[in-house]
């Protein structure tokens, strides 16, 4: 998980001070991870810290802090005993109040550091280390506590996903992965009347021929192709592989499988390249609905991102 700057930055601009519940440790079965944040106003509250009880009692704690004009918090919560959930561990809650005047004393940056409530001195050598890290190596470290200090990757778009079509499966796809963290999407279709009102964050492309977008993407970009045309699919795959790509999907059959793998060997394509494409997307497991074609990528995609935080936290000692 990480600090969502811009959600935190749009509640404080539509509520005023608001509260920030984070996870900062995790001792034993816990419902939510370190790092699962919660953002709390006075009369509503966006995402979860998950648990139930542990959720309620942190939620009408912050909002006691915002009526009473106290400052930050740090709490451990055994689940078991406090609030009989059967997980059993307990979990630490660092609950802060951020209104305009602490977001515009924020450094900037991929990493995110403050000293805990009642933690005094200067920065530890532990913390310093960490963000020289992020700043030279482009290091990204997990959630944790070091030495009284709150450490949280900065949520930043770190994966760009190019979807390619706006029907059924392209909006369940933006449904889907949109409020995921860490991704930029950006968004194609022929027509803007194509697109149903496209979410804040998003990049809306519009083009009468899609393909000859493919030259402004990212060398790095995920692509997931899926227009209502099989010639317009067959460009796009065409101008991607002469391009560059991180990984390319392709909605379709084993017999649309074989036949772009044809066309494409004919248009000059060698086989190594062509055998990138992944196709179907998704799991087929899972079924043809779009949602669920949109629930497989997205399974695909966090499991992806979770061996790469496991490797970071295994370096990171």
């Amino acid at each position: 998980m990480s600090f969502e700057r811009g959600a935190l930055v749009q509640a404080v601009a539509v509520h005023g001070a608001v509260v920030r519940v984070v996870v900062a440790e995790v001792m034993g079965s816990a419902p939510r991870e370190v790092g699962a944040a919660m953002i709390v106003w006075a009369g509503g509250q966006e995402g979860t810290i998950g648990g139930g009880a542990l959720e309620y009692e942190a939620t009408a704690r912050a909002r006691k802090m915002l009526a009473d004009g106290t400052g930050d918090r740090l709490d451990r919560m055994p689940l078991g005993p406090a609030l009989q959930q059967c997980c059993g561990g307990a979990v630490v809650l660092l609950s802060e109040v951020w209104d305009n005047a602490r977001l515009e004393s924020l450094a900037d940056g991929t990493v995110v550091v403050r000293p805990l409530p009642g933690t005094a001195g200067e920065m530890p050598l532990a913390v310093r280390r960490i963000l020289n890290r992020a700043r030279g190596e482009g290091f990204r470290p997990v959630a944790r506590i070091a030495q009284g200090w709150m450490v949280e990757p900065a949520t930043v778009p770190d994966r760009e996903i190019w979807i390619w079509g706006a029907g059924h499966v392209g909006r369940a796809l933006v449904e889907v992965l949109g409020p995921l963290p860490g991704l930029r999407l950006t968004w194609i279709d022929t027509d803007e009347s194509r697109f149903p009102d496209v979410p804040e964050g998003v990049v809306q492309r519009v083009a009468a021929n899609p393909a000859d977008l493919a030259v402004e993407a990212p060398v790095n970009a995920e692509h997931l192709v899926l227009t209502f045309s099989h010639a317009f699919d067959l460009e796009i795959c065409h101008r991607l592989l002469r391009h560059g790509f991180r990984s390319l999907g392709l909605i379709g059959s084993a017999t649309k499988k074989a036949r772009f793998r044809s066309r494409l060997a004919a248009l000059g394509h060698p086989e190594e390249q062509i055998a990138r494409i992944r196709c179907p997307i998704g799991d087929p497991g899972f079924g043809k609905h779009p949602q669920a074609i949109a629930v497989g990528v997205a399974a695909a995609l966090l499991k992806e991102r979770t061996a790469s935080q496991t490797q970071n936290k295994e370096r990171a000692g």
